[in-house]
């Protein structure tokens, strides 16, 4: 895994400088060789190595093949290259034993064709001399991470935007952006905080020829509405575990080629227990690491993730941090996070793999099961809003007072409270705008509140976004559209940027078996009941995994760790918030968000009823230090 960067001028002129500023920039992502070239009067490639497969300097990049006209840059694993080279090239010599040339070369061969023999994540660009153009993909499920700016003149393509701050670029704050970001506290879809900045989606290409001008075209989509979806037998249920469990193992043996030391994260929970079983049975000297919380024993896991390791006898190793450790940390968090991301978890992530970087260069993890198979509250919520019973009428009858009793995640009673009005208003919504709302903090006029010009802010164009994702939402039976429209917009844009962000501030490369694609094609062909109901989320995933598995990760709560946010904001970053990045005098020399609207949302930070706002309040705060840092 790599960073990274590349451009073409629609002008002549030698942008070397900018270029070799920008590997700089991505050198976390590649701390072992940064390497530029220019390529033409137009173009320029770079890349910044953390050596993984073949570490010789026969594999370093950016790699030219034997007749000079194609050379690529590439971040990013092909889990299968050794058997593409014996399909498509077993007669020849290869000059490393890297998947970067096996990708070049078949690239070569089959042209953008070659994407669908591709098993791995990846971003990567090739530059045709003979035709003077540039062909760029990025993986089906956007677990790496690519940006292209395009201001007419020059477009310049990166793993990081901090990459592309360090060419002559226009930097524009796009409202459009910000408002679902006050929302969501990250930005969906192929948008960037920045005008002239885009992302390309996961499963797509594009194509620069050497006029400039650019094509995109869509070569993977998740099978949702597959007509081959299995029906809902005790026998097909039987199969369907099996071919689960197939499927798994094969995608965990293709996630352990690795030249340099390898593990992976355990942290109790079912997902990263179910990757770490069968990675053991590949390799049985498996080294294992979980963080444990010394101050918060009601979140430690770690006893759960002891009985996993003792169980498949990993070598396992167990962090134990202090929430004074992780606030040791947060401004390393602030200062490496280039576009506005505030999901508060990746300061654990951060944590994590600090840690395990110390001992591995690799490491496996267990995301995307929760997405794939139904794991979240949410999940359930919306599976019990689409029946008609007394409960949601109850609920629905009861909101008025569930929105003036004091609410917050601090206890029991008060989180309860906060449930039952988020629950009662989603009950309100149409399953679209349930699907969104639970999605985010607030609602879009509490969001647009805050902007001190919420004119700057085209609502027409904030509800095609919305639109892209939403189209998913059926509000049917199944909520295999739910799921769907995860895929598109939580899982990239929230879950995969946060662990590609911490990790790869680590310079630790971390691989998702849960994601590879032959299982996200299963997960939408089997029924929603094989997932979720009667209270049982991710119901196939544990099923099918009952008889390896501790009993005890069965019958254990589902506790997700909650960064104390609240505490910190009351205490030690209390006058970061009211002398720094939230004073009076800033926020009204700024001029983008409504003094009083900020004032509103401190005086709630500090009284007794909380609610969400110290989510909020992170949100806000990410963003006026990313924009002290760039705009300032």
């Amino acid at each position: 895994m790599c960073g990274i960067v590349g451009y073409f001028s629609r002008s002549e002129g030698n942008l070397k400088a900018p270029l070799d500023q920008a590997l700089k920039a991505l050198s976390l992502r590649g701390p072992d060789k940064q390497v530029s070239r220019i390529l033409s009067p137009h173009v320029g490639l770079g890349h910044a190595r953390l050596s993984i497969i073949d570490t010789t300097d026969c594999a370093t990049q950016p790699m030219t093949d034997e007749t000079g006209r194609y050379t690529i840059i590439f971040n990013g694993e092909i889990f299968n290259y050794r058997e593409l080279r014996t399909q498509f090239f077993a007669d020849k010599k290869f000059q490393s034993s890297s998947d970067t040339e096996v990708l070049l070369d078949l690239y070569i061969k089959l042209g953008k064709d070659c994407l669908q023999h591709l098993n791995g994540f990846f971003a990567f660009a090739i530059y045709d001399a003979a035709e003077q153009s540039i062909f760029i993909a990025r993986d089906r499920m956007g677990i790496k991470p690519l940006h292209v700016y395009d201001d007419g003149e020059k477009i310049i393509f990166a793993s990081e935007l901090k990459a592309i701050f360090s060419f002559p670029v226009k930097k524009e704050i796009d409202f459009d952006s910000l408002a679902l970001y006050l929302q969501l506290n990250y930005i969906p879809g192929t948008s960037s905080i920045l005008k002239n900045v885009s992302r390309l989606l996961p499963g797509w290409y594009m194509t620069i020829d050497k006029k400039g001008q650019i094509s995109k075209a869509q070569f993977y989509q998740v099978p949702f509405g597959d007509s081959r979806l299995v029906p809902e037998t005790p026998e097909s249920y039987t199969a369907a575990k099996a071919k689960l469990r197939t499927l798994l193992d094969a995608s965990v043996e293709r996630r352990l080629v690795s030249d340099v030391p390898l593990g992976a994260f355990l942290s109790g929970g079912i997902d990263s227990s179910i990757v770490v079983s069968l990675a053991a049975k590949h390799k049985p000297d498996l080294n294992t690491f979980s963080i444990g919380f010394k101050d918060e024993p009601f979140f430690d896991e770690t006893q759960y993730a002891n009985l996993v390791a003792k169980k498949f006898k990993t070598n396992h190793t167990v962090f134990s941090i202090t929430t004074d450790d992780m606030y040791e940390h947060l401004f390393d968090i602030l200062n490496y996070i280039d576009e506005p991301f505030a999901d508060s978890s990746a300061i654990a992530v951060y944590i994590l793999s600090m840690h395990t970087r110390k001992h591995v260069t690799v490491s496996l993890s267990g995301d995307g099961g929760d997405e794939l198979f139904a794991g979240y509250n949410k999940h359930d919520a919306e599976m019990r809003a689409r029946q008609n019973n007394f409960v949601n009428t109850a609920v629905k009858t009861g909101l008025p007072i569930w929105k003036m009793l004091p609410k917050s995640r601090n206890s029991k009673f008060t989180n309860v409270f906060r449930q039952l009005e988020r629950y009662g208003v989603g009950l309100k919504l149409s399953p679209k705008e349930r699907y969104w709302r639970w999605c985010a903090f607030v609602d879009e006029s509490d969001a647009l509140r805050l902007l001190k010009n919420a004119n700057a802010v085209n609502k027409s164009e904030i509800e095609t976004r919305k639109a892209a994702v939403l189209k998913f939402v059926e509000g049917k039976n199944s909520i295999n559209d739910v799921l769907m429209a995860d895929t598109q917009m939580v899982l990239p844009n929230d879950m995969l940027t946060k662990v590609d962000l911490m990790s790869m501030a680590n310079s630790l490369e971390v691989r998702v078996p849960i994601l590879d694609y032959t299982v996200v094609d299963f997960a939408f062909t089997i029924p929603t009941k094989f997932k979720i109901g009667e209270g049982h989320t991710k119901k196939i995933l544990k099923d099918a995994f009952r008889d390896v598995l501790p009993d005890e990760l069965y019958t254990r709560p589902k506790r997700g760790f909650e960064v104390p946010l609240l505490k910190w904001f009351r205490t030690g970053l209390k006058s970061l918030i009211e002398d720094d990045l939230l004073n009076n005098d800033f926020i009204s020399e700024q001029g983008i968000f409504n003094l009083s609207e900020i004032q509103q949302l401190k005086r709630k930070l500090f009284s007794s009823d909380p609610g969400e706002v110290h989510a909020r309040i992170w949100g806000l705060i990410v963003f006026q230090y990313w924009y002290k840092k760039w705009f300032a």
